[in-house]
């Protein structure tokens, strides 16, 4: 049984989450509460496997609230944003704090869309709430320094030559906003090609994401639009709500495809979509990772990658918030190497070393030209 505290300051959000979680009987609501101060109270007397928390609130808002929380009783939180700017930057925060997790609330229209996220409410309250308790989790929210004495040569790590591929491809789930962080703010400006990331998430949160990122890496942070050239020295974020695919446009070109394909997997951006189009796109000269997540997105694409050729990384069980994703490649020998995140950083840095290649000049904004 998943014991469950639900924190809104909206009595009807609070009856609406309440009802849609007892449609499932492994989850138990043992109480509510209006506001961050009841929160914290709650959590301390009760020790719930999960906290679905709200962000906007009076007398305490739901940040301050998890940053109490995450200090003093930690806890499986699963924040509940609105749909809006200011709510997707909270959420990052949020997740930056400790969240397990982040649920956007369409708050214009709460009345009619509430019920719709139910199933995605319940998958990613039994995902949150059979994690291990997050104070165990800390290490992978540490930021990585990444400098010459390291070295990705190691028993658990293949070594990785600059030449070998034409793009990186990243893709994370439940929890994977704080990896990413770490993962792309090592990366040195020096890094001779593109980073593709494809993070579940809605629009809106994947811009304030590409907007975070572009304030705090090395290299420069695109939001992801359709057909725009794929350059070296750069990272894009696939938009929210929408796959990415990278497609061949010339002899070493290639632009990214923004699609709103039904067909093409109910995860949006969809890893599996990003990967086995680098796949093809690449002819096999991609390095695919994988972050936390639940769920296999990635595992269809990752196959295909890896039979063209390619090469997998997937961040290790201990570290994930949740070990669904990078699982099912790693069970099914697809994985080079099984990471944690400042090892995959580690490693995707290696790739920086000079050599010689048929890219010239040094500009960050060059497309990639035959090698």
């Amino acid at each position: 049984m998943i014991r469950v505290v639900v924190v809104d300051d909206s009595a009807f959000m609070r009856r609406a989450i309440t009802q849609m979680l007892a449609t499932d009987p492994a989850v138990h609501v043992v109480a509510t509460g209006r506001n961050g101060r009841e929160a914290i109270e709650l959590v301390t007397q009760l020790h719930p496997d999960v906290l679905t928390l709200d962000i906007e609130m009076p007398e305490m808002d739901g940040l301050t609230a998890l940053s109490r929380i995450m200090r003093d009783a930690p806890t499986n939180v699963l924040m509940l944003s609105s749909l809006t700017t200011e709510g997707s930057r909270a959420a990052l925060r949020a997740l930056s704090l400790g969240a397990a997790d982040v649920l956007a609330k369409d708050t214009s229209q709460v009345s009619l869309s509430i019920t719709n996220i139910r199933d995605d409410l319940l998958a990613r309250i039994h995902a949150v709430g059979n994690r291990r308790r997050p104070a165990l989790l800390s290490g992978s929210r540490e930021p990585i320094h990444v400098g010459k004495a390291h070295s990705p040569a190691s028993p658990d790590c293949p070594v990785l030559r600059p030449s070998q591929f034409d793009v990186i491809c990243i893709g994370a789930s439940t929890g994977g906003p704080p990896v990413l962080e770490s993962i792309l703010t090592a990366l040195p400006a020096s890094l001779n090609l593109p980073v593709v990331v494809a993070q579940h998430m809605p629009a809106l949160f994947t811009a304030s994401l590409a907007e975070r990122l572009g304030s705090m890496c090395k290299l420069p942070v695109h939001h992801v639009t359709h057909r725009m050239p794929l350059q070296r020295s750069a990272i894009y974020i696939a938009p929210g709500g929408k796959h990415t695919h990278i497609r061949k446009i010339g002899l070493a070109r290639w632009e990214l495809i923004v699609s709103d394909d039904p067909v093409t997997a109910i995860y949006r951006p969809s890893v599996d979509a990003l990967l086995a189009s680098a796949a093809i796109a690449m002819n096999g000269r991609a390095l695919g990772v994988v972050l936390t997540g639940m769920g296999n997105d990635g595992f269809e694409g990752g196959s295909l990658l890896h039979a063209r050729g390619g090469m997998l990384l997937g961040q290790n069980e201990e570290t994930c918030v949740v070990y669904g994703m990078p699982k099912a490649l790693t069970q099914n020998a697809l994985v080079a190497a099984s990471l944690p995140p400042h090892r995959i950083a580690v490693a995707l840095s290696s790739l920086a070393a000079k050599y010689r290649t048929g890219f010239t000049g040094t500009d960050a904004g060059a497309s990639i030209r035959s090698r």
